[in-house]
């Protein structure tokens, strides 16, 4: 316990040294990783503000330069089609030589006169750029410095303005216009980004595109709505950079931005973040600034790699050490487990001889002749003879005449197929005064440097062999009455075979007797419909006797007819009831619900009408069918609508709702009444043989019970509850079945 907790509180040591060191070395590595990378970043921003600065340097005086010229500020002394022809000529021609974008002249009103592409499409000639603030710079008598998306072109341009003076009077203003983008694209270090922005923060040059005409940060709304009006950078909507958070390290910012265009619903799942190392510098005479982004996934990479190296000489200096610990720890055990083991084969020598001599098998030594070497006490109490006496003799000795051959075959065969098994089997030994005994016999081989010698292991099964007779003689009489119980079980598996098939029948009988006392319920019904067409028929008939002694014998002849239709009516009422009676077939088929409600109402609907009972049947039922018997369903149909019509026996409200619901390939058929329903208590009795709610002299007990039995042959399930509305439901759940293709084709 001491030694588990001491190992423990070490790992707890060394783990705690190897945070320790991992994060002291991250520490470091990361701190001096962002000074080299800010470094670098310093000296690449500065090496593009240089390239910047002389890229526009090439032309800010350009325009002062271009004021002077005699045949533009004759253009704007003079106006007139013949000097602007040779003025925008001359622009042209200068525009071409300095490699500018465009060049321009423009009157003091901000119309412009003359421009280098006068010839093309889309000409500055006629457009007027007074709302630019270089204009007015230039107005009022100082070079102008301005970046802008070009109102006609829609290009990114950089606008140097000069006013165009004669003798002291400013006549108008003439721009040259330059493209940066050679600047943007000459910039190549994947691990860093340029944003140069203007000083409202917009981003104008980037070597990143989708940060173009983004804002370092969201502008007021009176600030965008000045730049709006100037048209300074078109139709762009000037959204800020997604930058999550800012912190300041020495002359730098650390910012976290989001790699991608928006925020699902203000979360950052799923949206990638990048870490950068910005550093600002002004361009005060360019009026604007240059920043500089360096990625960090250099600097996390470097502290990675760092802080893997140190973690990897920490663990190999930790495992020298535990090394040669554990050769010290080692070198001693080997000496302790040296000394146990000898003291341990001194007390084994001892145990050995104290389990030789105490064991309760018999242990006989041989040498390689089959010469008795050693004998145990227990083979001494064996056989009968002193140790003293038998040793030298012959093994075969001790084992009768006929074993003997086995045993000395195994002694005698060579030493290589000796030691591939040993020898156990049960032999008859002899004892020293003649008499036998049942032995097991185990002849094993030693061998050490010098002699092949056996060992012999004896155990007397005499015991053993009374209770293996004894066991033989009970197995037999075991079998012998297993035998027996076989026969008397397979006579009764016979019995019970006979009455479960008389069972069946007596379930039949009784569907069918059950069928009849529905009938016989009806039976008043029945005769009252057939008790007013039969009178009709005497009376007819009567009559047509009489028109035949008249000699009226078209009035015979509509007697006669009146009659046969009487009969059809009375064919009608009467066969539902037969086709209800019949025995059923007992196979599943395909069922149309239509077909089950029609059977049901034929016998149901003279009993519905005198009680003034309401039953709603839901639509559509010819394209709905189920798996079973059609006879056997509209039985327990008729038997659900004759129970519901008996609960509601005296209410005001007689009416039946039936419903379907399809649940997966099952369709459950409902029938609620608005009776008083059942008692929670009796739910679980409704579908017992013989239970009952009716009155004395109304049913058996029987009808729920049947009906129930008749669904569950049909793979169906009857079920009962209460309506939270009022009244009993019963439901009954069928195999759903498809629609045959021909009820399909009349859709």
């Amino acid at each position: 316990m001491v030694r588990t907790r001491s190992r423990l509180l070490w790992a707890l040591l060394l783990t705690a040294l190897f945070i320790l060191v991992i994060y002291q070395t991250v520490a470091i590595s990361r701190s001096r990783a962002v000074d080299d990378l800010q470094r670098s970043a310093s000296a690449d921003l500065n090496r593009y503000i240089l390239s910047l600065q002389q890229e526009l340097d090439r032309y800010k005086d350009l325009p002062k330069l271009l004021s002077t010229h005699s045949e533009l500020v004759n253009l704007l002394l003079l106006p007139g089609s013949e000097g602007i022809h040779g003025a925008n000529l001359y622009l042209e021609k200068v525009n071409d030589t300095i490699g500018a974008s465009d060049t321009y002249l423009m009157d003091t009103q901000g119309n412009t006169l003359a421009a280098s592409n006068w010839s093309k499409p889309q000409t500055f000639v006629g457009r007027n750029f007074s709302f630019r603030p270089y204009f007015r710079d230039a107005m009022e008598g100082r070079g102008g410095r301005y970046f802008a998306l070009g109102t006609t072109s829609k290009k990114r341009g950089y606008f140097f303005s000069y006013p165009v003076e004669y003798r002291g009077t400013i006549l108008g203003v003439i721009v040259v216009k330059i493209d940066l983008n050679d600047i943007e694209t000459d910039w190549n270090d994947p691990l860093t980004d340029i944003l140069v922005t203007d000083e409202d923060g917009v981003i104008f040059i980037s070597t990143r595109a989708e940060w173009k005409f983004r804002t370092l940060k969201p502008l007021p709304q009176e600030d965008l709505q000045r730049i709006i009006s100037s048209l300074r950078y078109g139709d762009h909507q000037l959204t800020s950079l997604s930058i999550v958070e800012r912190k300041k390290f020495q002359d730098s910012e650390l910012v976290t931005l989001i790699e991608g265009d928006t925020i699902a619903n203000g979360a950052l799942d799923g949206i990638e973040t990048r870490q950068y190392l910005q550093q600002t510098r002004a361009v005060p005479e360019a009026g604007f600034n240059v920043s500089i982004l360096a990625d960090l996934k250099p600097v996390d990479k470097r502290v990675l790699s760092n802080a893997l190296l140190a973690g990897f000489i920490y663990s190999a200096l930790v495992f020298l050490v535990l090394l040669l610990l554990a050769r010290r720890r080692i070198a001693r055990e080997r000496a302790r487990f040296k000394l146990q083991q000898t003291r341990a084969l001194e007390r084994s020598e001892a145990r050995v001889r104290a389990i030789i001599d105490n064991t309760h098998a018999g242990l006989i030594t041989l040498d390689a002749h089959g010469l008795i070497e050693s004998f145990n006490p227990t083979a001494e109490k064996l056989f009968g003879y002193r140790s003293d006496v038998i040793v030298g003799e012959y093994f075969s000795k001790l084992i009768g005449y006929q074993d003997r051959a086995v045993c000395w075959q195994h002694i005698s065969q060579e030493s290589g197929a000796r030691q591939l098994s040993e020898l156990m089997v049960e032999v008859s030994s002899v004892r020293a005064d003649g008499s036998q005994f049942p032995v097991e016999l185990i002849i094993g081989r030693m061998s050490d440097s010098s002699v092949n010698r056996f060992v012999v292991t004896i155990h007397d099964i005499t015991e053993r062999k009374e209770n293996e007779e004894q066991l033989r003689e009970a197995r037999d009489q075991l079998e012998q009455r297993v035998s027996e119980r076989t026969e008397d079980l397979t006579r009764a598996n016979e019995r019970l075979l006979q009455e479960v098939e008389e069972h069946k029948h007596t379930q039949n009988e009784l569907i069918q007797t059950a069928k009849l006392a529905v009938i016989g319920q009806m039976s008043a019904g029945i005769n009252h419909e057939l008790n007013q067409p039969l009178t009709a028929i005497r009376s007819y008939a009567d009559n047509a006797l009489s028109f035949l002694k008249l000699g009226k014998t078209e009035k015979v002849s509509s007697n006669l007819n009146e009659i046969s239709g009487l009969t059809v009516r009375m064919a009608k009422i009467i066969a539902p009831l037969k086709e209800f009676s019949r025995k059923t077939s007992g196979q599943a088929t395909l069922v149309s619900l239509k077909a089950v409600r029609d059977g049901a109402m034929s016998i149901m609907y003279g009993r519905l009408d005198r009680e003034n009972v309401k039953i709603e049947w839901p639509d559509k039922l010819d394209q709905i069918f189920v798996l079973g018997d059609m006879l056997r369903l509209e039985q327990v149909v008729v038997n659900l609508i004759s129970n519901a019509l008996q609960a509601m026996e005296g209410g005001t409200e007689k009416w039946i709702e039936i419903s379907i619901q399809r649940q997966d390939d099952r369709l459950n058929l409902c029938f609620r009444d608005h009776g008083p329903g059942i008692p929670q208590s009796e739910l679980g009795k409704v579908f017992e043989p013989f239970y009952t709610t009716k009155k004395a002299g109304q049913g058996l007990g029987l009808g729920l019970s049947i009906s129930h039995r008749i669904i569950e042959s049909m793979d169906g399930d009857l079920s009962v509850s209460n309506h939270p509305m009022g009244g009993a439901v019963f439901t009954i759940s069928l195999p759903a079945a498809d629609a045959p293709a021909s009820v399909v084709g009349l859709e």
